[in-house]
C-alpha cells in the first residue's frame, strides 16, 4: 500500500532538506539558483547563503515496512508559487509544517492554509536551525494560533532519524484523525 503526504511552509524553512535526510531514493528537486529577479521576493536576512529555492516541489519516498510506502511531497515556500498547493495535497494522508523559529510570520500563511482547509490533517515541525530554537512549542502554538490539537514537535530537518520521527508523528497523527471522521455504520 503507497500513502502520500505533503511538506509545506515558509520559504526556507527546511522543507527540500527534510525531504532529502529522510528519501531513500534520491530526491527529486525542483531547485532553481536565485537570481536578481527575487530580490524583492525572498527574505534572505536569516538565510544569507541560501542560493536555490524550490519552484514546483520535492519528491521523495520512504518504506515504512513491508506494507506501507510512503511519497512525500514538498511545496514551494514563496507565495508567488502558492497556486500549486491545492494540486499537490489532492489525495495525501496528511501534512507537515515545516517552521523555521527565526522567521515565525513566514509559517502564517501555510498554518492558516491547513487551519482553513480541514480536510487534512497536519503537525508543525519547529525546525531547530543550529540545533536551538527561538520558541517554545507552546509560545509558537499561540503565536501561530494553532488548533490545540495539533501535535508540534521539533527536529533537525538534516538529520534522517529525526525527520522520520516527524514523519511518525504525522502518520500515528493522521491515522487518529481519520479513524475519528469514519462514520459509525
Amino acid at each position: 500500500m503507497s500513502t502520500k503526504i505533503v511538506v509545506a511552509g515558509g520559504f526556507g524553512a527546511g522543507k527540500t532538506t527534510l525531504v532529502g535526510s529522510v528519501s531513500e531514493i534520491p530526491p527529486v528537486t525542483t531547485e532553481a539558483v536565485m537570481t536578481e529577479a527575487s530580490v524583492d521576493h525572498d527574505d534572505l536576512s536569516a538565510t544569507p547563503t541560501k542560493v536555490t529555492t524550490t519552484v514546483a516541489m520535492d519528491f521523495g519516498r520512504i518504506t515504512v515496512d513491508q506494507q506501507l510506502i510512503m511519497y512525500m511531497f514538498g511545496t514551494p515556500g514563496q507565495a508567488r508559487f502558492w497556486f500549486m498547493w491545492d494540486d499537490l495535497i489532492r489525495g495525501a494522508v496528511g501534512a507537515v509544517v515545516v517552521v523555521d523559529c527565526r522567521r515565525l510570520a513566514d509559517s502564517f500563511d501555510a498554518v492558516d492554509y491547513f487551519e482553513t482547509n480541514r480536510r487534512i490533517p497536519y503537525i508543525v515541525a519547529l525546525n531547530k536551525f543550529d540545533g536551538r530554537l527561538d520558541f517554545s512549542a507552546d509560545q509558537v502554538r499561540e503565536a501561530l494560533e494553532v488548533s490545540p490539537d495539533v501535535p508540534i514537535v521539533d527536529f533537525d530537518a538534516r538529520d534522517r532519524t529525526s525527520g522520520g520521527a516527524v514523519l511518525k508523528t504525522l502518520l500515528r497523527y493522521a491515522l487518529q484523525s481519520n479513524a475519528a471522521a469514519e462514520p459509525v455504520g
